[in-house]
């Protein structure tokens, strides 16, 4: 085992997403999945799968905790990155089978207070697609640690 395979502890991750449009309800997509948890000097990184229910299967998508910011990278079917740091706006290229977009991420919203114990971290953001805010998102994740 190298010393990076070492550090990611198995976890529980449960996973909600929330979009909202205009005076309509959230859209709300829930799931459970076993992922890893890595513990680095400077950042603690989460993993998982996407599943079929995602529509993303076939990606791995990854949140790098590392002071006031948080990235979360997709790679696979889907590859994107986008940095969230609350009060702070920044842009990033979005991939998908259609083509590249340009996303603007303006998070509201940034807390956590994930450890080597688990934790929950809640994540308001809004996007822009090439300047043209489509939507308001919530992403609340939980971690368990397994035993």
């Amino acid at each position: 085992m190298s010393g990076t395979e070492q550090n990611k502890l198995p976890v529980t991750l449960f996973v909600r997403g929330e979009q909202y449009f205009d005076d309509v309800d959230p859209d709300a997509t829930e799931l459970m999945t076993d992922g890893t948890m890595e513990l680095r000097e400077d950042a603690i990184v989460l993993e998982y799968q996407e599943m079929a229910l995602t529509g993303m299967e076939g990606t791995t998508t990854t949140f790098e905790i590392k002071g006031p910011r948080v990235t979360l990278r997709r790679s696979g079917s889907v590859n994107s990155q986008m940095v969230f740091e609350e009060g702070r706006q920044h842009s990033s290229l979005y991939e998908t089978p259609f083509g590249a977009l340009m996303v603007d991420i303006q998070t509201s919203r940034l807390r956590h207070n994930i450890s080597e114990r688990g934790g929950v971290m809640e994540i308001r953001y809004s996007i822009a697609v090439e300047h043209t805010v489509t939507g308001r998102n919530c992403f609340k994740i939980r971690v368990k640690r397994k035993d």
